[in-house]
């Protein structure tokens, strides 16, 4: 088939699946009529976005690919300060096409991202401090379901599927529309620091203390590798205070390499593009910090000094703010109330260091995990199954979605994500 062998592609090397067919679909129709054939065939039914699963959940053998990579569409309304986006867009088409208008929508850190897989899992990222996650700007979204029908959901729509998509994953339809809540970028001020290796554990230490004092409108986080540990911190909204709040994480030891000033933020959402290149070998695990204990950052500094490869890094997101001004259980997103995000995050690019680099993920994950809040972010986990889903949305919400999942997916049709298994509501009440 032409374009077979570039099609059948996805972001993460590690994945060389070869499915019996690629659709890719222009319109509504095209996915309604490519579920429908998945349905009745039985078959196996991947959907891409951006192909970014850690997983390796946007492909498969055998089975149908859905590609919605031609549905990447963007539509401003400044005035509205709503952007409607399609189901295939990019977080950079989302960026570049909001930026013009002073606008922003808080997303994610890697522009080549499809919004759509993000957008279900939660969204965090640098404006998440100030603006919330993701799924807290989504205002709609537009759903093909699995019985060929075709919904508008909303507060006001469908609450409770609602509800679910927003953290769900892809566990209910596919989703070809969203509408999106915009918001003012304002003046944006970037520091970012690189310091040694041997200054790892000092500076984590200092850190913390640091973000302990932080405005919710200054971000930052931070990247261990064996090579040291880059820091950085991001004020947007408004000048006032600006310069100090930033400029406090460049003196937390003697860096290496310092810049303070001069990046904008459509430079800071495509910084790791090319670090995360379509084509390496990834995996992944995270959870959630209430705060970064002793301990965590003996963890962080021993296991990255021992990384297999120069690119195996852990990354740390500071949250709170926004995030956390939202009921955890408004949403099926878990973790509303942790300060940070973590995330053990090998990369390589020889399928030979394929054993020791998960291994090093996998165990660095469980020691940073012992000492972790409960929960999990669906989006960035390698390992599946579930376990791995029930500890994303704990005893409470799992028998929620579970029976979420029956009335809309009985089948498990959409079942290539951290699956939910369809479980009747009264089934659901007893557990």
């Amino acid at each position: 088939m032409r374009g077979y062998e570039r099609l059948r592609r996805v972001w993460n090397g590690v994945f060389d699946r070869r499915p019996a067919a690629i659709v890719r679909a222009d319109s509504v129709p095209d996915v309604q009529r490519t579920i429908a054939v998945a349905g009745e065939a039985g078959s196996l039914l991947a959907v891409r976005c951006g192909g970014h699963s850690f997983p390796g959940f946007s492909t498969c053998d055998d089975g149908i690919v859905l590609d919605l990579s031609r549905m990447n569409w963007v539509v401003i309304d400044p005035d509205e300060g709503t952007a409607e986006v399609g189901g295939g867009a990019l977080l950079g088409d989302i960026d570049r096409a909001a930026s013009p208008y002073g606008l922003v929508i808080p997303a994610g850190v890697v522009s080549h991202t499809g919004a759509a897989g993000l957008t279900l899992g939660g969204g965090m990222g640098w404006l998440s401090r100030r603006l919330g996650l993701t799924i807290d700007s989504l205002l709609a979204a537009e759903v093909c379901l699995a019985d060929g029908g075709v919904v508008r959901v909303s507060e006001a729509e469908d609450a409770e599927l609602f509800w679910g998509l927003r953290g769900g994953g892809g566990n209910f339809g596919v989703v070809t529309r969203f509408e999106l809540r915009l918001h003012q970028l304002g003046p944006v001020l970037i520091g970012n620091w690189i310091y040694p290796a041997s200054q790892t554990g000092g500076v984590l230490t200092r850190y913390i203390e640091a973000a302990s004092r932080a405005s919710r409108q200054l971000s930052t986080a931070f990247t261990a590798t064996a090579g040291g540990t880059r820091v950085t911190s991001m004020w947007s909204g408004s000048k006032d205070g600006a310069h100090d709040a930033v400029e406090t994480y460049g003196k937390l030891g003697t860096p290496s390499t310092a810049s303070l000033g001069g990046v904008t933020f459509l430079e800071l959402q495509s910084r790791s593009d090319d670090h995360f290149a379509w084509g390496r070998r990834y995996y992944a695990k995270g959870g959630f910090f209430d705060t970064i204990s002793v301990d965590a950052i003996s963890v962080i500094a021993a296991s990255v000094a021992q990384a297999p490869t120069a690119d195996c890094e852990i990354y740390v997101l500071q949250l709170g703010g926004a995030v956390s001004e939202v009921s955890d259980d408004a949403t099926a997103y878990t973790g509303r109330q942790a300060g940070f995000y973590w995330i053990v995050e090998p990369v390589w690019d020889d399928p030979a260091d394929d054993t020791r680099c998960i291994t090093w993920g996998r165990e660095t994950a469980a020691q940073l995990s012992a000492l972790s809040m409960s929960g999990n972010y669906v989006n960035e986990q390698s390992d599946t199954g579930g376990d791995a889903t029930l500890n994303a949305y704990g005893t409470q919400k799992y028998p929620r979605l579970a029976a979420l999942k029956a009335r809309y997916d009985p089948e498990n049709l959409f079942r290539l994500n951290q699956n939910l298994t369809p479980t009747p509501r009264e089934d659901a009440a007893r557990t």
